[in-house]
C-alpha cells in the first residue's frame, strides 16, 4: 500500500503539471497576439489559491519548458531571467492571499477587481522591466534603448494584464477553490 503522504505529493504534482500544461498551451494558443498572456494570470491565481511555493513553481516550470521550446528562439540568459521573473506572479499571488480575505470584500467586488488589476499591472511592469534589462545586457544594447523600444510591447502586456487580472482573477480563484477545496483530504 502506498503511504498517504506519497499519494498527497503525487496529487499535488499532478495539479502542478496540469496548471503548467495550461500555461504552456495558452502561450502557444496566443502566439499571434503580441504580449497578451493568460499564463501570468494562471500563475498568479495558482499562487493565490495554493500558496506562493506552488505558484512560483508553476511559473518556473512553465518557462523551463516554454523557454526551451520557444518559437522566438532559445537564449539561456533570457530563459533564466524569464523563469525567475515569472515566479514573481505566483509568489505575489500567495502573498496577497495571506494579506486579504476575499470574504471581507464580498460586498465590494469592485475593490477586489481593482486590487487584482493593480497587482497585475504592477507585477507585469516589474516583469517587463527586468526582462528588458536582461535583453539589453545579453545582447549588448544600451539599457535605455531597450527600454524605450520595448514600450509598445510593455503597454500591451501591462494593460492586458490589468484587465485580465481585474476581470478574471475572482472567478478563477472561486472555481479553483471550489474544485480543490479539501485537497489534502482527498480520498486515497
Amino acid at each position: 500500500m502506498v503511504h498517504p503522504s506519497i499519494m498527497l505529493k503525487s496529487k499535488k504534482a499532478s495539479l502542478i503539471a496540469v496548471l503548467v500544461a495550461a500555461c504552456i498551451g495558452s502561450n502557444y494558443a496566443l502566439l499571434g497576439v503580441a504580449n497578451f498572456k493568460v499564463m501570468d494570470l494562471l500563475v498568479f491565481v495558482s499562487g493565490f489559491v495554493f500558496g506562493s511555493t506552488v505558484g512560483a513553481s508553476i511559473g518556473v516550470l512553465t518557462w523551463m519548458v516554454y523557454g526551451v521550446l520557444n518559437p522566438y528562439g532559445f537564449v539561456p540568459q533570457i530563459w533564466i531571467v524569464t523563469m525567475l521573473s515569472e515566479a514573481i506572479y505566483g509568489i505575489m499571488g500567495g502573498f496577497l492571499a495571506k494579506s486579504i480575505s476575499l470574504a471581507d470584500y464580498s460586498n465590494s467586488r469592485v475593490v477586489v477587481r481593482v486590487l487584482f488589476g493593480a497587482a497585475g499591472f504592477l507585477l507585469t511592469f516589474i516583469y517587463d522591466l527586468v526582462t528588458n534589462v536582461a535583453f539589453a545586457l545579453t545582447f549588448g544594447i544600451p539599457i535605455m534603448a531597450a527600454l524605450i523600444s520595448g514600450i509598445p510591447f510593455a503597454i500591451i502586456h501591462e494593460l492586458s494584464n490589468l484587465i485580465l487580472f481585474g476581470v478574471c482573477s475572482p472567478p478563477l480563484i472561486s472555481i479553483l477553490e471550489k474544485s480543490y477545496r479539501g485537497f489534502e483530504s482527498w480520498p486515497l
